[in-house]
C-alpha cells in the first residue's frame, strides 16, 4: 500500500500545469495551506493573504468558464468556480465582489428568487473568462478570520480537492522545514504497556533522548507544523514518515483529498486529545473503520509489536511541499511486564465498528450505521427522568469517540405545553457546547438526524428572533442600513427586507443583516422598510422603520 501511495504520488507531480498563472499581482504570502488540520475536515485550498485589506483585484489562473456561483452566509461566504480544460476546476472564496458580468448574472438570480444564498451553475460557455481578467474583489466573507483569498483547485470530474501547491511553487519561497513539538505514545488497549501504563503518554521533543520501556502493542503520534519565509504563520505538514529499525510503518502525503474523506481526519488525528485540549496530533496508526486514502501503514495497521527485550529504534521525518526536512529520533526498549486487561466502564454498550448499532433506552432509539464510527467502542448511557419535563434526558458517552456522518435519533415527547409541534426541536449538549439539531414530530416522537455524542432532549421553542436596528439615523445620508439579529435557541431561518415595497437584497453576515445594493436606495428622501425575520421553529419578527 505505501508503494501504491508513492506511486500515486508520482502521477500527480507528472500531471502538474504549470500554466496556471499567480490569481494576484503582487508577490505571494500564504497564511494556510493544503491539508493544515481542521478539527472536522482537512483544509481544502491555500490561502493568500492580500495585504490586510479586502477588495484586491483577482485575476483568472488560465482560460475556463464560471461553472457556479454560490453565496452562502458562513463556510465560502461568496466563491466562484471556474473550469479549465486541462481537467482542474479552481475555486476562489471568501470574494467581496465578482466581475461585473458575473456580479449581474448573479444579481439576476437573487432578485428574481428573492433570495442572498445562491447556488447558481451557468451553462458551459455562458460565462467564459481568458487567462489574467479580472474574475473578482478579494474580501473577507463568511467563514473568515481576516482578509484573504481561499484559492482551491479541485479535479473536475471527480471533485477531489488537489494541493495547489505545486502549481504555484514559483511564487512562493520556503527553506524551513517542518517542526515536531510533542510526540504521544499509544499502548493499545489491553494489548500494550508503555512506562507500566495502559495510558497514553505525552512527551516533548526536548525530552526525547531518554529511552522508554514498553511491552506489547503499541504506537506513536506527533505533533507538527511547518513554517514558510516571509511571514510568521504556520502551516500543516505535507509529509509524515515513521520508520521504526528499517521498517517504513506510518507514511502520509497530503496531496488530495475526497469531499467525503474531510471528515476521516476526526480518526487520523487524536480526537479524545482535540476534545481535551485542542490539540491536533497526528496518530501513525489506522484505525479499523478509517478509509483515508492518504493514510499508508505497514501491517496490523501501523501497530509495533514491542516483544523483544532490546531497543527499537523510532524515527519520524517531516518533510514540506518544498522539499525542506527535519527528522526526530528515539529509543523504546522492550522491556517484558504483565499487561492488564481491559475492563469496559460498567453501565457501557459495545459498539462495533463492522456493523450497525442501535443504542436503545426508555424513550429514545439511535441507530448508527456501519461506518459511522472509526474504531470499536464502548458508550456509556444515563437517561435523566423528570416526570414534567417535555422529554427525558440522554446522556450518550464515548469520549474521544466522533461520527463519520449523521444518524437517526428519536426521542419521546411526554408533554406537549404548547399544540404547534412545529416549535419542539431535538437540542445537544455537550460541555458549554449546545445547538439545535432541528427534528420533526411525529406521533408522540421527535426525530433528528446527529453526528455528535452528548446529550439529548427535546426542547420548545416559541420566541421570536431580536433585531436591532444599527445606526438608524444614518440610513437615509449614508444608505449603509444594518440590522442586528438573533436567536438563541434555533437560530435565524430565512428573512426578507422591502424599502417601499419592493424587494432589497441584504446578506446576513456575522449575525448582522447589511444591505448589498446601496444604490437602490434614492439618498436623502424619506423610505419605508419591512424586515421579517424567522427561526428554525417558524417564530416570525416583523419590523417596520420609517428613515
Amino acid at each position: 500500500m505505501i508503494l501504491l501511495g508513492v506511486l500515486f504520488l508520482a502521477k500527480l507531480q507528472a500531471q502538474v500545469d504549470t500554466s496556471f498563472i499567480s490569481p494576484f499581482k503582487f508577490p505571494l504570502l500564504l497564511s494556510a495551506n493544503f491539508g493544515e488540520l481542521r478539527p472536522n475536515h482537512f483544509h481544502n485550498g491555500i490561502d493568500i493573504k492580500t495585504q490586510g485589506v479586502t477588495g484586491k483585484p483577482i485575476y483568472c489562473i488560465a482560460d475556463g468558464y464560471v461553472s457556479r456561483i454560490l453565496v452562502l452566509h458562513g463556510g465560502y461566504g461568496q466563491a466562484l468556480f471556474v473550469t479549465h480544460p486541462n481537467g482542474y476546476t479552481s475555486v476562489y472564496g471568501h470574494v467581496i465582489k465578482f466581475a461585473p458580468a458575473i456580479q449581474k448574472y448573479l444579481r439576476a438570480y437573487q432578485y428574481k428568487h428573492e433570495t442572498f444564498v445562491a447556488d447558481v451553475r451557468p451553462e458551459p460557455g455562458e460565462l467564459s473568462f481568458r487567462q489574467g481578467e479580472l474574475i473578482a474583489l478579494s474580501g473577507n466573507e463568511g467563514a473568515s478570520a481576516g482578509p484573504h483569498l481561499h484559492l482551491e483547485l479541485r479535479r473536475t470530474d471527480t471533485g477531489e480537492y488537489v494541493d495547489p501547491l505545486p502549481f504555484f511553487k514559483r511564487y512562493l519561497k520556503d527553506s524551513k522545514a517542518p517542526a515536531a513539538s510533542l510526540v504521544a505514545f499509544y499502548p493499545k488497549r489491553g494489548e500494550g504497556v508503555v512506562q507500566g501504563s495502559c495510558r497514553k503518554m505525552l512527551v516533548p521533543v526536548g525530552q526525547l533522548a531518554q529511552a522508554f520501556t514498553a511491552w506489547g502493542k503499541i504506537s506513536t503520534g506527533i505533533v507538527a507544523k511547518d513554517y514558510m519565509d516571509g511571514t510568521s504563520n504556520f502551516y500543516g505538514v505535507h509529509e509524515v514518515t515513521l520508520y521504526v529499525d528499517s521498517l517504513q510503518v506510518f507514511h502520509s502525503v497530503t496531496d488530495c483529498v475526497a469531499a467525503d474523506e474531510n471528515r476521516m481526519i476526526n480518526g487520523f488525528t487524536d480526537y479524545e486529545e482535540l476534545e481535551n485540549t485542542r490539540r491536533l496530533i497526528m496518530r501513525s496508526h489506522r484505525l479499523p473503520g478509517n478509509k483515508l486514502r492518504l493514510l499508508q501503514t505497514a501491517p496490523d495497521n501501523g501497530w509495533m509489536n514491542i516483544d523483544e527485550e532490546r531497543d527499537y529504534h523510532f524515527r519520524y521525518v517531516l518533510r514540506d511541499g518544498f522539499g525542506n526536512k527535519r527528522s526526530y529520533s528515539f529509543k523504546v526498549r522492550g522491556k517484558k511486564q504483565e499487561i492488564p486487561a481491559f475492563e469496559p466502564d460498567t453501565n457501557t454498550q459495545f459498539l462495533s465498528c463492522n456493523q450497525t448499532n442501535v443504542v436503545q433506552l426508555p424513550g429514545m432509539q439511535m441507530t448508527l450505521a456501519k461506518g459511522i464510527l472509526y474504531d470499536d467502542t464502548w458508550l456509556k448511557t444515563h437517561v435523566v427522568e423528570d416526570s414534567s419535563a417535555i422529554s427525558f434526558s440522554y446522556q450518550l458517552e464515548a469520549k474521544g469517540t466522533p461520527l463519520h456522518t449523521y444518524c437517526p435519533i428519536s426521542i419521546g415527547v411526554r408533554n406537549l405545553p404548547v399544540s404547534d409541534t412545529e416549535k419542539y426541536y431535538v437540542s445537544f449538549r455537550r460541555g458549554n457546547w449546545s445547538y439545535s439539531a432541528g427534528g420533526t414530530y411525529k406521533g408522540g416522537w421527535m426525530t433528528a438526524k446527529v453526528r455528535d455524542l452528548g446529550t439529548y432532549t427535546v426542547r420548545i421553542d416559541t420566541v421570536s428572533p431580536v433585531v436591532t436596528p444599527l445606526g438608524k439615523n444614518t440610513w437615509r445620508s449614508t444608505r449603509n442600513i444594518r440590522i442586528k439579529v438573533k436567536d438563541n435557541a434555533t437560530g435565524i431561518a430565512t428573512y426578507k427586507v422591502y424599502v417601499d415595497g419592493k424587494f432589497v437584497l441584504f446578506g446576513l453576515k456575522k449575525g448582522i443583516l447589511v444591505i448589498q445594493d446601496p444604490e437602490k436606495i434614492k439618498k436623502g428622501v424619506p423610505h419605508r422598510l419591512e424586515l421579517w425575520v424567522t427561526d428554525a421553529c417558524g417564530n416570525e419578527t416583523y419590523r417596520k422603520y420609517a428613515f
